[in-house]
């Protein structure tokens, strides 16, 4: 697996997030409302992300992001208008052109400029600082979302519960899924963000690139109503796998992941986590699929 660390892309990996904020906007003004902000995440394509289809009024469509030809496509119906994804353009450029393409097809759309949930405050639609752009990098960071949202859906296809598939939360640029109870359980502060993903039992299943502070990617692994307590981390598995009191989490570097151990972490995690929560009923959700098997369909070279 070729692994990019954060501190090897982290000028290009900004652009990309900084994009998936534009297109992260849009869709929050369109898409219909879902529990847990479903809604707003961005599918991951075989290039990259993309809003998916939107519908505004009677006029569908589509924004996509593909970092390997370096490209914005932005789709109105059977129009299609492209701009390059390249080193030194500045973010209010991205913004002018991706919405003023809309603009121009009678898309009409009122967006909070601000940046949500990143560490320094940008506003989208007048930042003129020169962002980096690296396509072999930002191609080595998608391979690994893409990576993640298959080890994802591994885990959460088969179940038989209430689930939020893989796909990419711009806001803190992580690719997640989520299995949710359905047991009210109201976040008490007053947050925003927090307030609408945070209201139900939960246990999320994500993977994060990276930061200044932790070089390498991670999966990790978080439950709602959050536990700040000490659990049995050595039930989690593969060994170098541990749950962090501090942080309720469960962590487990990329760096350490031989073949297997990503579903071995996801089930240990759950099973632990579910218990911790005092869900019931769980065995349901690992029956098997009343379907016939799909015939194994083996690549010719593993790629990842």
């Amino acid at each position: 697996m070729d692994i990019i660390r954060h501190s090897e892309w982290a000028d290009t990996k900004l652009t990309l997030h900084l994009v998936s904020q534009i297109l992260g906007k849009i869709k929050l003004g369109l898409a219909p409302q879902e529990p847990q902000w479903a809604h707003v995440t961005l599918p991951l394509t075989v290039t990259g992300f993309s809003t998916g289809p939107l519908w505004s009024g009677g006029t569908l469509f589509e924004i996509d992001v593909d970092v390997a030809a370096g490209i914005i496509t932005v789709q109105v119906e059977s129009n299609r208008t492209m701009f390059p994804l390249e080193d030194g353009k500045s973010l209010k450029t991205y913004y002018t052109e991706i919405l003023g393409t809309l603009q121009a097809s009678g898309i009409h759309l009122i967006l909070n400029p601000k940046t949500q949930e990143m560490r320094e405050l940008r506003y989208l639609d007048r930042d003129e600082a020169s962002l980096a752009y690296d396509a072999d990098a930002a191609l080595k960071g998608v391979r690994l979302f893409q990576y993640a949202a298959r080890e994802q859906a591994t885990f959460l296809a088969p179940l038989r519960c209430r689930k939020v598939k893989p796909a990419l939360f711009w806001g803190t640029f992580d690719v997640s899924s989520i299995i949710i109870y359905g047991k009210s359980e109201p976040f008490l502060e007053d947050k925003l963000i927090e307030k609408a993903a945070f209201d139900e039992h939960m246990i999320e299943f994500g993977f994060w690139l990276g930061d200044a502070s932790v070089d390498v990617p991670m999966f990790f692994i978080l439950p709602y109503p959050f536990q700040y307590t000490e659990l049995a981390s050595e039930r989690i598995q593969p060994a170098d796998a541990y749950y962090d009191a501090k942080m309720s989490e469960c962590f487990l570097s990329l760096g350490h992941v031989t073949p297997g151990d990503v579903q071995v972490f996801f089930r240990t995690s759950f099973d632990l986590l579910s218990e911790q929560l005092r869900w019931e009923g769980c065995a349901h959700y690992f029956l098997s699929l009343n379907m016939p098997p799909q015939a194994k369909q083996e690549p010719a070279e593993e790629s990842l």
